[in-house]
């Protein structure tokens, strides 16, 4: 049998007609950057995550770049985010001068800990606290990282917060949609996320009538009006076509996301009937996972089973096999193995399988029995 990790011909098949249609329109009207189709998208996803806002760029790495520009972060500015996530996370804060400072994951959810967060602003002298600019939290595999107390500390600091919610649209946090917490929200609408494009693109939500604006006149250059430069942007404009696909893709997320929820839901009946309690299934603790990614830990020969897998017409991934902290790009940080345990045992121990909405029953049984036959 196959299981792909993600099967969006699956997905596609059943909007088929809808989304010739609108990218036939843009084909006839011949207008590809901006515009109608990005107006009417940006409102929907407003009213969609419960936010005043949102400015659509032209990916989920912009739109954290957009905001630190925003932000006027840059040399001298140190940013407090986690090791354990995309590369663009951290990526976006060097790319603008910032320096990263990152804090360890919870080990459960692998979310950032607002612990250490404070444990490490605490143990920062006042130069070093005075240099301190945002945090960025990321919501990892679509589930909300603790904003309550992150927010409790961005307040008693004066920091911003910009969070990292490319794999979390539609996620809640007591209630609250990912991505209005903070000053900014940043998704992605690659084509494997929850929501994902034709190609790359991605959306900022905000609250404050002045982010708003910045990020509308940075994602054209800076300028306002058009080639009067008053601040240096760049170019973040989101295309019409991607913008009408997520449109339309949009109206089918939220069951989409109960297909996952119900995927998640048949794994953890299949762990238990076969008896796998060495593996460490995802935890639920927030009150709305969507299930980006559905992330096991396993104890001991995670690469050997990952090779398993696949030889089984399985696929899985490894999301993410080497924590930031560790990446040579970031060998000026001077961190070493060790300083970040929880990121690293998450990197060296956790596996995804397969959670996509159209995932079969039957599917799912084939890679649990494949994991249990890998133990026995």
């Amino acid at each position: 049998m196959n299981v792909p990790l993600l099967d969006l011909k699956a997905q596609y098949a059943t909007i088929r007609e809808e989304i010739q249609q609108v990218t036939q329109e843009i084909f006839e009207s011949q207008y590809f950057i901006l515009g109608p189709h990005v107006d009417e998208l940006e409102a929907q996803v407003a009213d969609y995550c419960i936010a005043k806002y949102s400015v659509g760029v032209s990916s989920g790495s912009d739109a954290l770049l957009i905001c630190l520009m925003a932000a006027d972060a840059g040399s001298g500015d140190t940013i407090i985010t986690t090791p354990y996530t995309f590369f663009a996370t951290a990526g976006s804060i060097a790319r603008v001068g910032a320096r990263p400072l990152f804090v360890d994951i919870e080990p459960d959810t692998y979310n950032i800990s607002p612990d250490k967060i404070e444990q490490l602003i605490s143990s920062l002298d006042a130069a070093a606290r005075s240099k301190l600019k945002a945090i960025i939290p990321v919501h990892l595999y679509g589930q909300c990282a603790e904003m309550a107390p992150i927010m409790e500390i961005a307040e008693k600091y004066g920091l911003l917060v910009i969070e990292d919610a490319a794999q979390g649209i539609g996620a809640e946090y007591r209630g609250q949609r990912a991505g209005t917490f903070g000053d900014f929200g940043c998704f992605s609408f690659f084509p494997s996320k929850n929501l994902g494009a034709f190609g790359d693109g991605g959306i900022v939500t905000t609250n404050s009538d002045e982010w708003n604006q910045k990020l509308r006149i940075l994602r054209v250059h800076g300028s306002q009006p058009k080639y009067y430069h008053h601040l240096i942007g760049g170019n973040f404009r989101l295309d019409a076509l991607q913008a009408a696909i997520v449109a339309v893709k949009l109206k089918y997320l939220d069951g989409w996301t109960r297909a996952r929820q119900k995927n998640a839901a048949v794994y953890r009946t299949l762990f238990a009937d076969a008896g796998l309690e060495q593996i460490q299934l995802p935890v639920e603790k927030q009150s709305r996972h969507i299930y980006n990614q559905f992330i096991i830990k396993v104890p001991e020969k995670r690469d050997a089973l990952r090779q398993h897998l696949q030889d089984a017409g399985i696929g899985i991934e490894v999301y993410y096999p080497v924590p930031l902290h560790l990446q040579q790009c970031f060998a000026y940080l001077a961190h070493a193995k060790g300083d970040f345990p929880f990121s690293e045992e998450a990197a060296q121990h956790t596996l995804a399988l397969p959670i996509y909405p159209e995932l079969t029953a039957e599917q799912q049984a084939y890679v649990v029995e494949k994991i249990k036959a890998f133990y026995a």
